[in-house]
């Protein structure tokens, strides 16, 4: 009987002193951690449940280590089956061992953002993609041009840069199939394909939004008359091959023959010349109703446009004139910035 008594002491000592050591264990858990500023933490894919501990104790994310393996055994037996997510993590100052843990569950990663502006050529695009510190592994996909739709992409650390690409290729997609059947009637190409062509050259044409849909409309309006595009962007790609030409065009490019250069031949180019926008995309399928064949620029960061030739070469003198007498000013500028500086004395070899 007394044998009996004193286990039965014995199991209830036990258990208090489990109960004790439980609340005290969930009490640490709610109470703020360590951290007094912000810090960012990467789990990295592969680690285990006791690396990832040992990494917020060294980053001073939580009190220590063995409270956080404790707590995680605790939970498991209560049902919990949510694994720690790999990712990169943002911890606040004072976040308990409670709130981590359920950061880390949920996922809850940094989000990092990758911009691909409008115009960029397929190669360009790949570089920005391998030059982003947060993508992860090589990039083994080799993409076409103008099949990537620029956007911002928000991605947390970890996703690979294959992955990001194949969201570039599948988001272009999905705007073509919601685009294409609403596209106007009658117009001179026969395929999404065709239709991107034309919108990567209207991209690089122009920066404008609003002039989109009356610059398609001059090439459409070629297109249909079976006049040569003559568009300087598509002689630029024939020369550069998607790099950035560095230099102004000159004569002996626009008569150099590629199968892009729109001066030599009639007709859409073989390939895209860079990553059309939803815009230009947009407006070569919609464009703007017109009898307008020429445009050139009109010296202010727009075009002017023009039914007739001899109205566009009128255009075209104003241009030419416009731009002789800014370089004129220019140099005239540079002439009295010299002669003040020689005038005081200032600037002077010795």
């Amino acid at each position: 009987m007394r044998m009996w008594f004193s286990r039965l002491l014995l199991l209830m000592g036990l258990l208090v002193v489990a109960g004790v050591g439980l609340f005290a264990m969930l009490w640490l858990a709610e109470r703020p951690g360590p951290l007094d500023e912000r810090v960012l933490v990467v789990v990295e894919r592969g680690a285990t449940t006791e690396d990832i501990a040992a990494g917020l104790e060294d980053e001073g994310v939580i009190p220590s280590r063995h409270l956080m393996l404790a707590v995680i055994a605790w939970q498991r037996f209560m049902g919990e089956r949510r694994p720690l997510k790999a990712g990169e993590y943002a911890f606040q100052p004072g976040m308990s061992l409670l709130e981590v843990l359920e950061v880390l569950r949920q996922g809850k990663g940094v989000v990092h953002r990758l911009t691909i502006p409008e115009g960029l050529s397929t190669a360009q695009v790949l570089e920005r993609v391998r030059e982003h510190p947060a993508l992860a592994g090589e990039l083994t996909l080799h993409p076409g041009e103008g099949t990537l739709l620029p956007d911002t992409y928000l991605f947390t650390r970890g996703e690979t840069r294959d992955e990001i690409v194949r969201r570039m290729m599948e988001a272009q997609k999905r705007l073509l199939e919601a685009l294409w059947p609403k596209r106007a009637k009658g117009l001179p190409f026969r395929t999404p394909r065709e239709a991107v062509v034309l919108a990567s050259i209207v991209e690089k044409e122009t920066a404008i939004a609003q002039e989109r849909p009356r610059v398609a409309a001059v090439f459409i309006n070629r297109l249909k008359k079976n006049m040569r595009l003559q568009a300087d962007p598509t002689v630029i790609y024939g020369v550069a091959k998607g790099a950035r030409l560095g230099r102004r065009l000159t004569k002996a490019d626009l008569k150099k023959d590629t199968p892009w250069n729109t001066y030599t031949r009639r007709g859409l180019p073989p390939t895209p010349i860079a990553n059309p926008g939803r815009e230009s995309i947009e407006a070569v399928l919609n464009p703007a109703h017109t009898d307008d064949l020429y445009f050139v620029a009109d010296g202010k960061g727009g075009h002017v446009f023009a039914a007739t030739l001899k109205e566009h070469n009128r255009n075209v003198a104003r241009f030419r004139k416009l731009r002789r007498q800014r370089e004129q000013a220019k140099g005239e500028g540079k002439k009295a910035s010299r002669e003040r500086v020689d005038g005081d004395g200032r600037g002077k070899a010795r």
